[in-house]
């Protein structure tokens, strides 16, 4: 069974080549079921209803997040009620939203994914290494078929966390950095793994931001909005192949598409 996984996608340029080549990479791939980070979706920094609601009409199946879940107000109109939205799960316990679920492909298989944000130069957040344990034991209960995404700045931390979890789900895919990493691996036990799966958005930028609005902001130090480019747009993510009685990965393979098409 082949699942997509699309790297951060970076406001109307990211939503933009979703649209586009979500379908002819689903045809091509033969996936089953699409995840992809939503946070900075709207405008760059969060997420909003109608935002996520068109990207699910793109064909996404769950949206994963991040430190920037929160970044617009009205995402929590929604943050309970839609299923399809995580925020990651080692939140303190009353925070709004949950942190994993169990879907079901139009194929019938059950897959757990969970969503988790790593602590070093990020929020002082509940362990992501002991909250993963608890998650995964429950999502275990449904299906042996889960996929993590560990929104994290540090990479020790992103791998630390694939080989503590390695053998226990189907794939830890890391998000975040915005920069695709070329480390993609079977670990040891069966479980995909990558530092970072990329960014969906326009690479003539500085992450996804304008670069003469980045470059003011790290020569003078100065509050300046920052906002979305809008050249080179790619969409990055990798597609896992997964054993469905196992729940092991059998393979990860890295894509990177402009404009031009597949590459």
């Amino acid at each position: 069974m082949n699942i997509l996984f699309i790297g951060d996608i970076i406001g109307a340029p990211g939503r933009s080549i979703v649209k586009e080549f979500l379908p002819k990479i689903k045809e091509e791939y033969n996936i089953c079921f699409t995840i992809a980070n939503v946070e900075n979706s709207a405008g760059g920094f969060g997420i909003t209803p109608q935002v996520l609601n068109e990207l699910f009409s793109y064909g996404i199946d769950v949206g994963t997040s991040g430190n920037h879940i929160w970044d617009k107000k009205e995402i929590m109109q929604v943050i309970d009620l839609e299923e399809r939205l995580l925020r990651p799960a080692n939140y303190p316990d009353g925070v709004a939203g949950r942190g994993s679920n169990v879907f079901t492909t139009k194929d019938g298989y059950k897959i757990g994914v969970l969503n988790l944000e790593g602590r070093v130069y990020l929020h002082n957040l509940n362990c992501p290494f002991n909250v993963a344990k608890l998650e995964i034991k429950k999502l275990k209960e449904k299906t042996n078929i889960i996929i993590i995404d560990f929104h994290a700045e540090v990479t020790s931390e992103k791998i630390a966390l694939g080989w503590y979890l390695d053998g226990e789900v189907s794939a830890v895919i890391g998000t975040h950095t915005h920069i695709q990493t070329a480390d993609e691996v079977i670990l040891t036990h069966g479980t995909a793994y990558i530092t970072d799966v990329g960014m969906t958005g326009p690479y003539d930028s500085v992450i996804g931001i304008k670069k003469e609005i980045a470059l003011q902001r790290f020569l003078f130090q100065l509050p300046i909005k920052f906002e979305v480019a809008s050249n080179k747009v790619k969409l990055c993510g990798v597609v896992i192949d997964i054993d469905v009685d196992s729940g092991k990965a059998v393979s990860i393979q890295r894509i990177s598409i402009d404009k031009e098409g597949m590459q």
